[in-house]
């Protein structure tokens, strides 16, 4: 009765944090039960288990304990490839870049065609300025036709282009995601930061309204960009708008500091 409710309780968490906006990158499928059958007690039964628990502590930002998890998943059935990429996911998170990228090869090299543990991996090289391996990773997880995501991938490659300092890169891959994902918000971000950059005001702030409508609760970096747009299209109502939400959601950030100060440039 006791397993009966731990897998019931694994599938509620797993199903509520699936449909928070803002998730950590995905955690990669585990295999088909026609390729690896579930016995019980098996090895392969309990790192799947302690997988799923582990990701539920990573969602709620309990990193140590995701950590404790996986090494007993690992421990557990050591060619169980989702628990690899959830290890190198919580690496990531603790900044020990060695054991990250180790985890996730590892993951791979259990289960090559994997998008979700190539998405990861690749967003982890951007985030380490090795834009080029990040994107490649990126790219690679798109060729699956199987892949639920690739929206997601798609954003990955942008942010991964735009750190590069390749706008018209970036700017094709944003595009390409809120084609598959309309509501695909940090896709939408972009485009506004670059359209932004590129003096289209106009275009900035049909981007940044498409953004606001695809997110609950807009970030001060959305806020302030909002702002910052609105003040070069002259719209003082919008301004005192998000200088309204910026000091009342977030008065001690960075942006509502700038926008009391009115450092718009």
């Amino acid at each position: 009765m006791i397993r009966a409710v731990v897998i019931i309780l694994i599938a509620v968490l797993a199903g509520c944090a699936s449909q928070k906006s803002g998730n950590p990158p995905a955690v990669a499928n585990t295999p088909p039960p026609a390729e690896r059958p579930l016995t019980p007690n098996s090895g392969l039964e309990r790192a799947k288990i302690h997988t799923e628990l582990a990701v539920s502590y990573y969602q709620n930002g309990q990193l140590e304990v995701a950590l404790d998890e996986l090494k007993i998943a690992t421990n557990a059935d050591r060619t169980y490839a989702p628990a690899y990429d959830a290890l190198g996911l919580v690496y990531m998170q603790l900044k020990q870049d060695a054991p990250a990228e180790q985890s996730f090869r590892q993951s791979l090299k259990l289960n090559p065609n994997s998008s979700e543990t190539k998405n990861n991996y690749g967003l982890f090289l951007c985030q380490r300025r090795r834009e080029a391996e990040g994107i490649k990773q990126l790219l690679d997880a798109l060729k699956n036709p199987l892949y639920a995501t690739p929206d997601v991938a798609y954003k990955n490659a942008g942010v991964c282009a735009r750190k590069a300092g390749d706008d018209k890169t970036a700017e094709a891959y944003f595009v390409k995601s809120i084609a598959l994902n309309p509501r695909q918000a940090q896709a939408l971000y972009g485009l506004a930061d670059l359209h932004y950059a590129q003096n289209d005001y106009v275009g900035a702030k049909q981007y940044i309204g498409r953004y606001f409508s695809a997110v609950e609760n807009a970030g001060p970096d959305a806020l302030w960009l909002g702002a910052k747009i609105s003040h070069k299209l002259v719209d003082r109502t919008a301004i005192a708008n998000y200088g309204m939400q910026l000091r009342r959601r977030y008065p001690s950030s960075t942006e509502a500091k700038a926008f009391a100060e009115g450092r718009f440039e």
